[in-house]
């Protein structure tokens, strides 16, 4: 007789354990499948890891001075809003790529600094930031977009001082384009060497091959012939100055200047930065000139 708390089924085949490779087995294909799926993830989904726009609304007003006016460049696909200071009489133009974050609202900020030195600033929103619509979904389309926002403004300075500023994200944008323009100066501050490298010092576990937007700043840069200055944070945790110092190796013709008590997002804060980058806007020939006294 079966004791009380079994049941006994005649002739019920009997379950045999598990065997012990077969489980690990099973966890290895669960874990590769689980790797593949987050990196399928990340290929997909790396916009949501690069580009923090800040949306605003359309009736938002931007230009606050009767001298900043708004503007769209149309794009395949979307149109860019972006903010133009137009001097009465400008020496040239700074074309400002900004970061990753935000939007021209918090960008557009230091009219003053360009007016001082009769430069106009146009400055645009990324697909998907401020006012701007669309969504950002390839590094060529970024380019292309870069381009085609410079070439809306490029024929009303010929024969002007032409400045190619990027900070940040922006700054392989910038080096990109300069690249084709060969500008009186182009500006990097806070530059990376690549995003691809970027990527892997904060995230060595993923494949450099599954980043669409590698950004390469390294090969832009040595294609500028003309001067280029170079500002880092020496206090930049987000991307490190070492990245700078790497850029200067390959610019025979550019200055770098190091700001010791500055970070990422706060450089533009220090006279530091900012005394060498107005003498380099006023005569970007002071670039190669000042290289001699250039922070290292």
């Amino acid at each position: 007789m079966a004791p009380a708390n079994t049941v006994s089924c005649p002739g019920a085949p009997r379950l045999r354990p598990m065997r012990w490779s077969t489980l690990m087995l099973t966890v290895a294909l669960l874990a590769v499948a689980a790797w593949l799926a987050l990196l399928a993830a990340l290929w997909f989904g790396q916009e949501k890891l690069l580009f923090h726009p800040a949306p605003l609304a359309a009736d938002t007003p931007l230009a606050g001075s009767p001298d900043v006016h708004e503007v769209w460049v149309d794009v395949p696909g979307a149109r860019l809003n972006a903010l133009h200071l137009r001097l009465p009489n400008p020496d040239g133009v700074v074309f400002f790529l900004h970061g990753n974050a935000g939007n021209l609202q918090s960008w557009f900020v230091s009219a003053e600094f360009y007016r001082a030195l009769n430069l106009d600033l146009f400055m645009i929103d990324y697909r998907g930031y401020g006012k701007s619509s669309g969504r950002i979904e390839s590094e060529a389309e970024l380019h292309a977009d870069v381009r085609a926002a410079w070439s809306s403004i490029e024929p009303t300075y010929r024969g002007k001082r032409r400045v190619i500023y990027g900070r940040s994200l922006g700054s392989g944008l910038a080096a990109s384009l300069a690249a084709d323009l060969q500008p009186e100066l182009t500006v990097l501050v806070s530059p990376y060497f690549s995003l691809q490298s970027l990527a892997f010092e904060h995230y060595r576990w993923v494949p450099q091959a599954l980043l669409r937007y590698p950004l390469r700043t390294d090969l832009a840069i040595p294609r500028i012939k003309t001067p280029v200055f170079l500002a880092h944070g020496e206090r930049d945790t987000l991307i490190v100055p070492e990245h700078s110092r790497r850029l200067k190796a390959l610019s025979p013709q550019a200055r770098l200047v190091v700001v010791p008590d500055a970070a990422h997002n706060d450089i533009h804060q220090f006279e530091a930065y900012l005394a060498p980058l107005r003498a380099a806007m006023t005569s970007p020939g002071t670039v190669l000139a000042s290289q001699g006294s250039a922070s290292k």
